[in-house]
């Protein structure tokens, strides 16, 4: 069972991000403050539903939300800051973003730097936990997964709209058939035989 509060405080914000572990596209972070009455009979961590489920859901949290906001860092800047900066930078800007700013975050997992001076809590698995974490694991999947459809339109060989940019074994083969497309991220071993040496 998700609790809605972690602090207490009326404006609480979850935050949480999509698309750390891909190989290709955003790292896409959104940010949730729920009203105190908030409920819905299946909101969980968003990789615990099916993409059915987070799309019914997509549109019940952003009409019943106090505020919601989303925020976008494509592969180039996930290559400049590395993954782990994108991720809370991306958390900061869906943050920054929320009318009216909240009085405490709640974050999922175990790393973030100080927003301003609101005082924060990271939670390990948070989105399993609290509402709305869970929420914003919802938003920042779905927001995700519709741009990795539309850009697979662009290169229809890696298969996006199915891996979504993950690094299956599938989008591995595409990699090194047709090599790597702008949208990949080139901070990243795109394929395992990279580590070898030729020696």
């Amino acid at each position: 069972m998700l609790k809605l509060n972690y602090s207490g405080k009326v404006l609480e914000a979850g935050t949480d991000e999509a698309g750390r572990g891909c190989l290709s596209g955003p790292v896409v972070a959104a940010a949730v403050i729920l009203p105190e009455d908030f409920e819905h009979e299946f909101l969980n961590d968003s990789k615990q539903l099916t993409e059915k489920k987070r799309r019914e859901l997509r549109p019940f949290i952003e009409k019943n939300a106090l505020s919601y906001a989303i925020a976008f860092l494509d592969q180039s800047e996930v290559d400049e800051l590395n993954v782990l900066q994108a991720s809370i930078t991306g958390m900061h800007r869906s943050i920054a973003d929320l009318e009216p700013q909240p009085e405490f975050i709640i974050i999922d997992g175990n790393k973030f730097k100080p927003y301003k001076d609101v005082p924060h809590q990271t939670i390990v698995k948070g989105d399993a936990k609290y509402m709305s974490i869970a929420a914003a694991s919802v938003l920042a999947k779905t927001y995700r997964d519709e741009y990795m459809e539309k850009i697979h339109q662009e290169y229809p060989a890696y298969n996006w709209k199915k891996n979504k940019g993950y690094p299956t074994k599938e989008h591995r083969e595409a990699i090194r058939t047709h090599g790597a497309t702008p949208y990949h991220r080139k901070s990243f071993k795109l394929l395992p035989e990279q580590l070898k040496l030729k020696l």
